[in-house]
């Protein structure tokens, strides 16, 4: 069998550092980047810095960071090797490493995905530590450097599922930046010199097919899978096309000023929503996959009415164009090639409730006078997952949700940013665990 280091891999000049090596980016921002290098519209690599401390940079680097992305659905199947990631930092065994980057004039732009719950602020993180704790301390340091050595700024393109993820980014960089005293030449150089766009994404990446033989004739044991839909929404009043020219490469990338905010909200409310909606409770009753929800008949009904009935009534957008996406996302959810593994799903799920599901839950609330009992249930199958299964989450959250009374749950703003202790009753009501 052929080894991937025997590959002849080309070498390009370094353009993007991407926080975050998991099958997502892999599946989507770095397969728009191979397209690109594949129809010779761009020239560039990738760096890889892993975000926490554990990750996948040591697998990636055994395989001289190549791999195989499989896109499968009733389209067909399209399979392709990615080879735009040139090398792997980990900045918390080679914290300088990680800095060197900085002096690079070719690097250009900053790709993240490091879940809802990584554009954060903590005023605890000093200019000192190796590494800081969170995601944007990190990364002001390293534009410190960059500012210090009189280069140019990045454009930075955020992949994290939050609003206005590009501006959230930015207002904690310059909160890093106050906290750490780095002077008015420094923010200046952060507010005029690197451009922050706004951005959604939209793609089901499955990572590897566990339990399934695929053709190859070379081992990788960092094969990705996704559908064939893909969508990059990137708000920003930068001619980004310039530099990377997606629309040439016939990819769905839409490049607007001011209408990301129609798609995301379409986008995190029914997809993802429904996503964060069901994985508990499915988890709980012992399903591994969306595929086996869409295929069990009480799972697939809870999900439809969690998106007919609750969620699109909650939406402003014109009605046809909402059923239509939840029905594609049915669909979408029922290809018989992926298995989208809710273990996946789950990471981080209460921060994700919060930002995906508890918007709807409060406009129902608002629009009609009660609350959406299906969603309320998905809640109480979260919080009931979060004590008696093996939740995937910060450890101060898993902690306290695990140890905390419900009405101390529902009452931390800090966990849904609001108290939400009148819903007590209606979980104790659709869950007897609670009762």
């Amino acid at each position: 069998m052929k080894n991937l280091n025997d590959y002849n891999k080309p070498t390009r000049p370094i353009k993007v550092l991407q926080f975050g090596e998991g099958g997502f980016l892999r599946g989507f921002v770095d397969w728009m980047l191979q397209k690109l290098n594949d129809a010779d519209l761009w020239n560039g690599s990738v760096v890889v810095a892993q975000p926490i401390e554990n990750g996948l940079c040591d697998m990636l680097d055994a395989q001289n960071c190549i791999y195989t992305h499989v896109i499968r659905g009733a389209e067909g199947v399209e399979t392709s090797l990615i080879d735009v990631i040139d090398s792997c930092v980990k900045p918390y065994e080679d914290f300088d490493a990680y800095l060197k980057l900085a002096e690079n004039p070719d690097l250009r732009f900053i790709v993240s995905n490091t879940t809802e719950a990584g554009i954060t602020f903590n005023e605890k993180d000093k200019f000192t530590d190796v590494p800081p704790k969170s995601f944007p301390a990190k990364l002001t340091i390293l534009m410190k450097k960059r500012f210090d050595l009189g280069l140019g700024g990045f454009v930075f393109l955020p992949c994290e599922l939050i609003d206005r993820n590009g501006d959230n980014l930015k207002k904690t960089v310059l909160q890093y930046a106050k906290l750490w005293s780095l002077g008015e030449d420094f923010i200046n150089w952060v507010e005029k010199e690197n451009v922050f766009c706004n951005t959604l994404v939209d793609r089901i990446n499955t990572g590897y097919p566990k339990g399934e033989a695929l053709d190859l004739d070379y081992e990788d044991k960092l094969v990705n899978t996704s559908e064939f839909f893909h969508l990059w929404v990137i708000e920003t009043d930068y001619d980004l096309e310039a530099e990377l020219p997606f629309s040439k490469a016939g990819l769905n990338v839409i490049v607007t000023k001011d209408a990301l905010e129609r798609y995301r909200t379409r986008k995190v409310r029914i997809l993802n929503g429904a996503h964060t909606s069901m994985v508990c409770y499915a988890l709980l009753s012992g399903i591994e996959t969306v595929k086996e929800c869409m295929d069990n008949e009480g799972m697939h009904s809870f999900l439809k009415d969690c998106l007919f009935e609750e969620i699109i009534p909650t939406l402003d957008l014109p009605k046809e164009e909402l059923l239509d996406y939840a029905n594609s996302v049915l669909t979408r959810f029922a290809n018989p090639y992926i298995k989208h593994y809710l273990s996946a799903i789950v990471l981080n799920s209460v921060s994700k409730f919060k930002v995906r599901v508890l918007p709807s839950v409060l406009e129902y609330k608002n629009r009609f006078g009660s609350y959406p009992k299906n969603l309320i249930f998905g809640l109480s199958k979260l919080i009931e997952f979060y004590k008696t299964g093996a939740p995937n989450d910060d450890a101060d959250v898993t902690e306290f949700v695990k140890t905390k009374s419900l009405e101390e749950i529902l009452k931390n703003a800090d966990l849904w940013g609001t108290d939400i202790s009148d819903m007590g009753e209606e979980i104790k009501n659709a869950n007897p665990y609670f009762r």
